[in-house]
């Protein structure tokens, strides 16, 4: 119970950002004196600072209690298919220090534990803080993830399976360590600290080398019966499409997202479409990308803003399906193929447009990521500070 009651308080001074002993016992219903007492564990703990006088009715002017924020730290890790994103930051996930290490072709999964432990030493040492000072570490890990066990299941792109990530690491800094998915990780992230702060239910869409969701309804992340809700990149939308890394054909993530896009590219110029994209990788057809073709689309390349609008159209196919199923709030898209734009937003709100079951649907909120190319890593932190400031694990906005 003194667990719960902890973090009920913790939770309603963030929420409040400033808040006083007396609002804290009127709008908890506990006592005075159990108020006076957890807070007092806080103050020393240096988790809550006491802050200016608030307003009076009369009488004695009460101290206002904040989180100290800078006191302690968080390390969020965002471990993609080509590189790792390293962060450390404050409580409000404000960044401190930041690296970023890329992957090795045939990386094993020895090396890339490795790989983590060794930044995890040197980002705290150039961040000049303690160890004692950092409450948790957060993972967002692409592919299939044990949330409980902090377990990386399948991780496709990098061709392993069963990395015990959570066990190894809190075994080398003793340190609690939090394992998701990178996409759900994402989503929290964006629910807590960018577009989806004011919203109940979401649904954030990572389109890049792969392409996957992060849901969150009622402020939960829904993971579904074996922890592969939001796969929609492997739902198949051409049955006579390309082969997919997962083994199926014709899957969104075949088509849409960056090897597709490269694809597609590759066999219209081999048909002789006239393009600059070949320049742009000064002939290296290897190099071509989301990112490429984007900087080709911007110089007003026919075939680079075909590419984009077409990733749009199916992309903007599975979100009508994703709203008619679930309904949500507002759509969230993330990742390297959404720094496009324009050039793929409009083909996706106008197929919503066109599928979406009812005039309300049709209107859904489809917004680009606040958080950008920081967001699963934002949601790594996120990952601990829920389970620090949370009264249920993932619901950031329980307000008394």
């Amino acid at each position: 119970m003194k667990s719960l009651n902890r973090s009920l308080i913790l939770n309603l001074i963030r929420s409040k950002g400033t808040i006083s002993r007396a609002e804290i016992a009127k709008q908890t219903k506990l006592t005075p004196p159990t108020v006076t007492n957890i807070v007092n564990e806080l103050l020393v703990e240096g988790l809550v600072e006491e802050g200016h006088a608030g307003p009076s009715n009369g009488g004695r002017k009460p101290i206002m209690l904040r989180i100290n924020t800078a006191n302690f730290f968080v390390i969020g890790i965002d471990v993609g298919e080509k590189k790792i994103r390293f962060a450390v930051t404050d409580l409000n996930a404000n960044i401190i220090g930041r690296q970023t290490v890329r992957l090795a072709e045939a990386v094993t999964k020895d090396q890339l534990v490795q790989t983590i432990m060794k930044q995890i030493y040197m980002l705290v040492d150039e961040s000049a803080i303690s160890f004692a000072k950092i409450l948790g570490i957060g993972i967002g890990m692409h592919g299939i993830v044990d949330h409980e066990k902090g377990i990386a299941v399948f991780a496709p792109n990098l061709n392993m399976k069963n990395i015990p990530l959570k066990e190894l690491l809190e075994k080398e800094f003793h340190i609690p360590v939090k394992v998701e998915n990178d996409v759900r990780a994402m989503a929290l992230g964006e629910s807590w600290f960018g577009n989806g702060a004011d919203y109940e239910d979401i649904v954030c869409i990572n389109v890049g080398y792969g392409i996957g969701a992060g849901i969150i309804m009622k402020n939960r992340l829904f993971r579904g019966q074996h922890g592969v809700a939001g796969e929609i990149g492997h739902t198949v939308i051409d049955l006579n499409g390309p082969a997919c890394s997962c083994g199926n054909y014709g899957c969104l993530q075949a088509i849409a997202a960056n090897d597709g896009m490269k694809a597609y590219v590759i066999k219209q110029m081999a048909l002789g479409r006239n393009t600059i994209i070949s320049s742009l990788v000064n002939g290296n057809l290897e190099k071509v990308s989301g990112k490429v073709i984007h900087q080709a689309a911007l110089a007003g390349d026919a075939l680079a803003m075909e590419v984009l609008e077409n990733s749009g159209r199916y992309l903007g196919a599975s979100i009508a399906n994703l709203i008619n199923v679930l309904n949500p709030e507002r759509i969230i898209i993330g990742g390297g193929i959404s720094r496009a734009g324009a050039y793929i937003l409009d083909p996706i709100i106008k197929v919503v447009e066109q599928r979406a079951l009812n005039a309300e649907a049709k209107k859904t909120s489809i917004v680009q990521s606040k958080l950008k190319d920081k967001a699963t890593l934002i949601g790594a932190v996120t990952l601990v500070l829920a389970d620090l400031f949370s009264i249920n694990y993932e619901s950031p906005k329980q307000v008394i």
